[in-house]
């Protein structure tokens, strides 16, 4: 990550600071009234090849049963676990306000490759080596273009395993190949972009 880029981050934080702090606190109130607990969600991902941390959203999504861990990306298997109010969040993307906490930590930037989960990178070094040569980020170049078309693939399958085969046979590479092109085309105008086109398709959606 450039210092530009950085200090862009950190100046454009604490600017939406005082609002998102307010969304903060009526989104977890009205997750406790209608869901309980827990309110929020934590997740391992990677910043790099080699460096994990730990992404916070909050819950959209009921536990797993039995206490089973709740592991994978999400796909038509999980539908039935997600919950009215986890429906309205996702569709507006407030789930992901608590990670203005991974910006100000630096672990996520605004802008770039969503962060991926570990046993992701385990299985292709060599393509995440070069998607993860940029900063994570809350949106990016493939969630702009292909965040749709996933959701279309991954909402139709029934199992883990399907949903497991499909994520790294159609969304892996596709995403990938954006992510790098994000990066070979950088510039702080670009970020600006990426963020004004993922408001507006939010309010589109």
């Amino acid at each position: 990550m450039t210092p530009n880029k950085r200090l862009f981050d950190i100046g454009l934080a604490l600017l939406l600071l005082p609002v998102i702090i307010l969304l903060l606190a009526l989104v977890a109130i009205v997750i406790f009234c209608f869901d309980g607990r827990p309110v929020m969600f934590a997740s391992e991902r990677m910043q790099t090849p080699n460096r994990s941390f730990t992404l916070w959203k909050f819950r959209t999504m009921r536990p797993a049963r039995g206490g089973m861990v709740d592991f994978g990306v999400s796909g038509g298997h999980k539908a039935n676990r997600i919950t009215t109010t986890g429906r309205v969040l996702r569709r507006l993307r407030l789930d992901e306000l608590p990670q203005i906490y991974n910006i100000l930590r630096g672990d996520m930037s605004f802008v770039g490759p969503r962060p991926p989960l570990r046993c992701y990178v385990e299985s292709y070094p060599a393509l995440y080596s070069a998607v993860l040569k940029a900063r994570p980020g809350v949106t990016g170049l493939a969630s702009l273009l292909y965040h749709r078309r996933e959701e279309q693939l991954l909402s139709a399958c029934r199992t883990a395993e399907e949903t497991d085969r499909i994520y790294r046979e159609r969304c892996i590479p596709a995403k990938a190949r954006l992510d790098i092109r994000y990066q070979r085309h950088w510039k702080l105008c670009l970020d600006c972009a990426i963020i004004g086109r993922t408001i507006m398709c939010i309010f589109r959606y």
